[in-house]
């Protein structure tokens, strides 16, 4: 049985960094969303979201290595504990460099909702009031464009994540942004007096 307060544990143990944590959070809620949506297992969905990065800090992989550090490192250690192996398929299919084919629902949605989630987070603390409840869909697409902009975000994992959901960008877009809306106070992004 997943428990989620072990997950977040095991995410503390190897992520000291708080922009990281935050990231884990920031996807949790979109791929949470979704499951609630499609009507899938939210607590795998949720808790492979959450630990999806969870090795990154401790082994960052810069040369985008398939059978070294992120995210290979992790799934041993999540082997190890006796995690699913179709959490462990979908957390290494979110790096494209492990080939690993994205094939189930889940897996497409981690991989769709990592790299806009860091995005969105970027948008919102761009704003004065540093909150997410001022990021409009419109205004992320424009952003998108604007390569200076998160340059460490890969606009084209963005679009093709939302391609590969079979979500229209917009909808994606919009629909993260609630997602995000909903734990803004956890992500420190629910606004501050300007």
């Amino acid at each position: 049985m997943l428990n989620r307060d072990d997950a977040w544990k095991l995410l503390c143990e190897y992520t000291q960094g708080e922009s990281l944590r935050k990231h884990a959070l920031a996807v949790e809620a979109c791929v949470r969303a979704y499951a609630q949506k499609d009507g899938a297992d939210e607590n795998l969905w949720g808790i492979t979201a959450l630990l999806h990065d969870f090795d990154y800090e401790r082994w960052p992989n810069a040369a985008h290595l398939a059978t070294e550090e992120h995210p290979f490192e992790g799934s041993k250690i999540l082997r190890e504990r006796g995690y699913p192996e179709e959490m462990i398929q979908a957390i290494l299919g979110h790096a494209d460099y492990c080939n690993v084919p994205r094939t189930l629902p889940l897996d497409k949605t981690l991989f769709a909702c990592d790299e806009l989630a860091g995005f969105l987070t970027a948008c919102a603390l761009i704003k004065p009031s540093k909150s997410i409840h001022e990021v409009e869909a419109a205004s992320v697409k424009k952003k998108l464009k604007d390569k200076a902009f998160a340059r460490g975000v890969n606009r084209d994992d963005v679009y093709k994540g939302a391609e590969e959901l079979g979500v229209p960008l917009d909808e994606h877009i919009a629909f993260c942004i609630a997602a995000l809306r909903g734990i803004a106070p956890q992500l420190g992004l629910n606004g501050v007096a300007v």
